[in-house]
């Protein structure tokens, strides 16, 4: 058993080591290969492609492990990006990286099918000590790998692809030799409906009463992918961060917004309730994303890393208040409903972004920071509408949609 949780946390390290380690120098490779130096829609759709594609193929990917087991399927996936780390640092054209990036997109699942492994060997008693490990190691390997891809895009433009490359094989290999398979029971059966990845948009319904919340994860979401778009050209275009300096401002961003998760968003949560802990984060982020907009200094960004990552204490706090609000038979839908919002906020608004930021660099760079701040005002009429998200009404509204559902189908409704 022990044996087994190493294994799985080492996988998570050395994904989330390896993601960091390309994400200073990624800009510098695309305009180098495309021999250009504005990449225009090419960023976005970069981005956007790993997203599309992962949104196709998880459900394919998560059903796949459940019946056939979950070591062969993480395995290909970290044979997948090991191609793609392999296209990135010996790519000789601009489509060969896409090339990679579509294999990668297509078998993107190690991180999922890790949290599955530990769900196997786990005892459900144990399963909140041991993902709070799992997020932990994944923190651990992001805060690594920005320090290490920088430093190495100093010496070389494809040192940090090939040290990414590197990873992902000794992290196939300990796979491959260490970890056995913990999917013991398995179906016989494949329901067809599981491999289509618009399913969970179709149960959306079934949460009359959570749309508003529901309206604010995408809203979320969105503001999200403008940091994860920009951050590094935003860097390098207003500050003159080089990679070491943006591999630090990344790995200081993943400390700060761990140990607010860390140490913050529970306490807060349970504290004040999840509303104040939303308008907490939503007051804090937004004025991050103001403030990053106009300060000149590129020392003064990291002076703004706890108002960022009190933001991240925005997401934990709603979905807390959306769990809350559904019986325990729906939580399992209700995440898939998440999953699916999130994957395609993911897939459309780095194209959006990228073409914003590059359309006004030249005038104003800090636009894009500014239109993301001003998509908070959006939640808010959402978040005072209704003062009453307790749960009991939103669980009763559920019981009767379902009870609606059960008579046009001829069954009885329940007590």
């Amino acid at each position: 058993m022990n044996k087994m949780l190493l294994t799985i946390l080492a996988v998570v390290v050395l994904d989330a080591a390896g993601t960091g380690l390309v994400m200073p120098i990624l800009p510098e490779l695309l305009r180098s290969v495309a021999h250009t130096p504005e990449l225009g829609w090419r960023y976005g759709a970069f981005l956007s492609l790993y997203a599309a594609l992962q949104f196709l193929a998880s459900p394919i990917l998560g059903t796949l492990s459940d019946r056939y087991g979950r070591r062969p399927v993480l395995l290909a996936s970290l044979a997948g990006g090991m191609i793609d780390y392999a296209f990135m640092a010996w790519a000789p054209g601009f489509w060969w990286l896409f090339l990679g990036r579509a294999i990668a997109g297509l078998t993107a699942a190690n991180a999922a099918v890790a949290a599955a492994c530990l769900a196997d060997i786990t005892p459900e008693e144990r399963r909140a000590r041991a993902f709070g490990l799992l997020s932990a190691c994944f923190g651990i390997g992001f805060i690594l790998g920005p320090v290490i891809g920088g430093t190495l895009g100093t010496i070389s433009l494809r040192a940090p692809f090939v040290a990414a490359a590197f990873l992902v094989m000794v992290n196939f290999i300990v796979a491959l030799v260490v970890l056995p398979e913990t999917r013991t029971a398995k179906p016989e059966q494949i329901d067809p409906a599981a491999f289509h990845p618009l399913a969970p948009l179709r149960w959306i319904g079934a949460f009359p009463a959570l749309l508003p919340l529901l309206l604010i994860s995408v809203i979320l979401a969105i503001i999200g992918e403008v940091g994860g778009t920009v951050w590094v050209l935003y860097g390098q275009d207003k500050f003159g961060w080089d990679t070491a300096t943006v591999g630090l401002s990344l790995a200081g961003f993943g400390l700060f917004h761990a140990l607010a998760q860390a140490f913050v968003a529970g306490p807060l949560s349970e504290r004040c309730g999840e509303r104040a802990a939303l308008v907490v984060a939503i007051v804090c982020d937004g004025a991050a994303y103001v403030a990053i907009a106009f300060v000149t200094r590129g020392f003064l960004v990291f002076l703004l890393f706890p108002l960022f990552c009190l933001g991240g204490i925005g997401q934990p706090a709603l979905l807390s208040l959306m769990t809350k609000s559904v019986g325990a038979d729906e939580q399992g839908r209700l995440q898939g409903v998440l999953t699916s919002l999130t994957s395609l906020a993911s897939m459309v608004a780095p194209l959006a972004i990228s073409e914003i930021y590059f359309a006004s660099r030249h005038v104003f760079p800090g636009l894009v920071w500014v239109l993301g701040a001003s998509l908070y005002l959006l939640c808010m009429p959402v978040l005072f509408a209704n003062r009453q998200w307790t749960g009991r009404g939103n669980r009763a509204e559920g019981t009767a949609h379902r009870e609606d559902e059960a008579v046009a189908k001829g069954a009885q409704p329940s007590d």
